[in-house]
């Protein structure tokens, strides 16, 4: 056990940001995988756009068509409406910004960039100030801030729930960016401890192997071993789908934000 806690600790350490130096550069540990997932984006999207042809071959460009289609069609126009393909190039940005942070952070060593709070709150933010301006362009500045209440509140209502809609919009950024972060946080957490059983019960097997142990509490020893590790390996996949479905989730929230900017209610 005091292994173990030692193995936490060490994990705990591997998730802090910390700064580093890339060239002459100063940055965070996170900001550097942030960079890398940038520039893996901005070659996965170039590689794409030079295989489009009426026709898609390869099942790369037919799973990004795949994924774009999703976003465009099920994510922007299902929620937003036929205008919703106006909106599909910030949607489409965010979600798979996000996704690449995500799965970058599924590689082993790897951190994502949305695994600290200062990268998810900046996203946030982002989206925040554009689903406003969205609304001010189709509505108007005056338009935008008076249809924040809902049509058919009395008078002496409006002036409350006016208050109650301003501080619902503002809380609406920090839930996105403390729900991303908490997923990937807590993601990393769960397959770190798994990690560290599955490779203390190989040591033990290692152990009993070499000091002549018993056949039968090393065969129990191996099937601990060959347990854990179809539980990591059942939890990494789970990691991955966590990656796809806060990609998604905060893409959708995100467009659900844009639809009550531009469009009446």
């Amino acid at each position: 056990m005091e292994h173990f806690g030692e193995e936490i600790e060490h994990l705990l350490e591997f998730l802090k940001t910390q700064d580093v130096v890339v060239g002459n550069v100063p940055m965070t540990n996170y900001l550097f995988f942030l960079a890398i997932a940038i520039a893996i984006l901005l070659v996965i999207m170039f590689v794409a756009r030079s295989q489009a042809a009426l026709i898609p071959k390869g099942r790369f460009y037919n799973l990004i068509e795949l994924l774009v289609e999703f976003v465009r069609n099920d994510i922007a126009v299902a929620n937003i409406g036929p205008g919703g393909t106006k909106y599909f190039p910030f949607l489409g940005t965010v979600f798979f910004f996000i996704l690449t942070n995500n799965l970058l952070g599924t590689v082993p060593g790897f951190k994502p960039g949305t695994g600290t709070m200062g990268v998810t709150v900046a996203l946030a933010v982002i989206t925040f100030i554009t689903f406003n301006l969205f609304g001010m362009q189709k509505r108007g500045v005056g338009g935008y801030i008076k249809g924040l209440v809902p049509h058919g509140v009395p008078g002496v209502l409006w002036p409350v729930i006016w208050v109650i809609e301003i501080i619902s919009l503002v809380i609406r950024p920090f839930t996105l960016a403390i729900r991303l972060f908490a997923n990937m946080y807590a993601g990393h957490i769960v397959l770190g401890i798994f990690s560290i059983l599955t490779s203390i019960a190989a040591e033990q097997i290692i152990g009993g192997l070499l000091h002549g142990q018993g056949f039968g509490m090393v065969a129990l020893g191996g099937f601990s071993a060959v347990a854990w590790m179809v539980l990591l390996t059942a939890l990494y996949l789970l990691e991955i789908g966590v990656a796809l479905l806060q990609a998604y989730i905060f893409t959708l929230l995100t467009t659900v934000y844009i639809a009550l900017a531009v469009n009446e209610h």
